[in-house]
This record gives C-alpha cells, sequence and structure tokens, in this order.
C-alpha cells in the first residue's frame, strides 16, 4: 500500500477537477467510481486501485493492489505522472508514505529451521 497527500493550491478545487476531467474523457486513462471516492486504471494493466477523501484543500489518496501486493507502485507512478504533466501549476506539494506491507512483514518473519544437533 502507498499512502499521499496532494495538497492543492487555494481554489484550484483540485479534486472536482479530476473527477469531471474522468468522467468528461479528458483523462482518458484513468476511471472515477463510488461517486468520486474511488479511481481505477481503465484498461487495468495497473492492478489495484485508488481511494481518496478530499479534507479542505487536501485530497488523501491510498493505493490499494490486494491481487497483486508490492505492484501499487505501477499505478501511483502512472497517477503521479499524469498530475505532473497536466495539474501541477494547482498543486503545492505531494506527501508520499510508504507504511510497511504484509508482504515485508511476512518475510522478515520467517524463521529457517535448524538441522538437529547429531549426538556423538
Amino acid at each position: 500500500m502507498i499512502r499521499f497527500q496532494i495538497i492543492e493550491r487555494t481554489g484550484a478545487n483540485l479534486h472536482k477537477t479530476l473527477v469531471d476531467a474522468m468522467r468528461a474523457g479528458e483523462l482518458r486513462t484513468f476511471a472515477a467510481t463510488r461517486r468520486g471516492r474511488r479511481i481505477q486504471h481503465k484498461n487495468m494493466s495497473y492492478p489495484g486501485w485508488m481511494n481518496w477523501s478530499v479534507v479542505d484543500t487536501v485530497i488523501n489518496c491510498e493505493v490499494i493492489s490486494p491481487r497483486k501486493p508490492g505492484r501499487e507502485w505501477q499505478f501511483f507512478s502512472a497517477f503521479l505522472g499524469r498530475l505532473a504533466d497536466r495539474y501541477a501549476d494547482r498543486i503545492v506539494a505531494i506527501n508520499v508514505q510508504f507504511p510497511i506491507s504484509t508482504v515485508q512483514a511476512g518475510r522478515a518473519a520467517k524463521v529457517r529451521k535448524r538441522r538437529p544437533r547429531r549426538r556423538t
């Protein structure tokens, strides 16, 4: 999972602009569902989806890929590239967090079996 916040410029109304652009076909590769709270890649070449919530001028995003854990970076990269290309003038900053995923935690918890000692 990747979490990030998009901090928009005052009065930019970026969330509404992005959702409207997805619905109008201006952002052809992304689709907004669930009343603009979930974003998916249209041709599903990038696994997972992104959940959104908006508070004042901050859009909180969470990229999730349950079928292919660890592959969230593909969706994140495609979306971030589109933001930088078309909407950079409306964005102040983007903060990214990489919380410990269950895949990494599972690998760290793996313990090797030791061979029993030989008695002589």
